[in-house]
């Protein structure tokens, strides 16, 4: 029954995500015993990695890299948390509070996103079902490209959260004004575009045509845009907070690159395999 088969799924991922979250904890309390005075950025990309294994052994034993797909949103809240417990009476409140509400605001609306369109472990996304043909190889090739870079990635996104949380003295002033309108414009861009697709989807008859109204007659990709451009404003959080963190423009760097390279290449070769096949039939 198709009930059934959503509860049992959303059971096995909840399943991973609390192993995993648990695994994560256990290895932040010991790589903090085992050195201490290890800095915290140390300390949360360590019980990134181990999640992500714990994340990745799940995706194998259910045989859906799909899985791993609620992590790329779940994990920076943790992460971010974690930094701010760290900061103790450092830091300046109008920006952490700014930062941590519109970080969870990302995460909500795309995690919840990622959710509402899975369909189960049934189910596995497009990106992943057509390495399938690898057999022996594609689980290797899943661990490296499908879980652990963009782990990677986002941890390095992630960077700039340190500064934005912890970093005391400088007062908000213009660059933060400058961030708060570029990451909340990204998130308001994202849900605009990803409300507009859902409701074309849901049409009758919508059929293999690509989307060419609101956001998407103006942008080829506006989800996109709207992701990077959130990567970009926490950076900019960090910067005003601290310029001495002008490097961690290292992690919306690798994110912009990755979409530019991999993730939108994908869906042109996607969207014209459906363009081919709609002319098929």
């Amino acid at each position: 029954h198709p009930v059934v088969k959503r509860s049992v799924s959303s059971l096995a991922l909840l399943l991973a995500y609390l192993v995993g979250g648990s695994a994560a904890v256990a290895a932040a309390a010991y790589v903090g015993l085992k050195v201490p005075g290890l800095h915290p950025v140390l300390v949360a990309a360590a019980a990134d990695l181990v999640a992500t294994v714990v994340v990745f052994a799940f995706s194998v034993g259910f045989g859906n890299s799909s899985i791993y797909d609620p992590y790329w949103s779940l994990a920076p809240v943790p992460i971010a948390l974690a930094w701010f417990l760290a900061a103790g009476d450092g830091g300046v409140w109008p920006r952490q509070a700014a930062v941590l509400l519109l970080l969870l605001a990302w995460a909500s609306r795309l995690t919840a996103n990622c959710l509402v369109r899975w369909r189960g472990l049934d189910h596995e996304d497009w990106r992943y079902a057509g390495y399938r043909r690898l057999r022996a190889g594609y689980w290797p090739l899943s661990f490296l490209g499908f879980h652990l870079m963009p782990t990677v990635f986002v941890f390095l996104g992630c960077l700039s959260l340190w500064p934005a949380l912890n970093a005391g003295g400088r007062a908000p002033g213009i660059l933060d004004a400058v961030a708060l309108a570029v990451t909340a414009g990204a998130i308001g861009i994202e849900a605009a575009a990803d409300f507009q697709l859902s409701r074309f989807l849901a049409r009758a008859k919508s059929g293999h045509r690509l989307i060419d109204e609101g956001l998407w007659r103006l942008l080829r990709h506006p989800n996109y845009v709207g992701e990077v451009a959130f990567w970009w404003g926490l950076w900019l959080f960090g910067l005003a907070a601290d310029p001495s963190w002008w490097w961690t423009i290292a992690g919306p760097v690798a994110i912009t690159l990755m979409f530019l390279f991999i993730s939108v290449p994908m869906m042109e070769r996607h969207l014209r395999g459906r363009r081919t096949c709609a002319r098929r039939m």
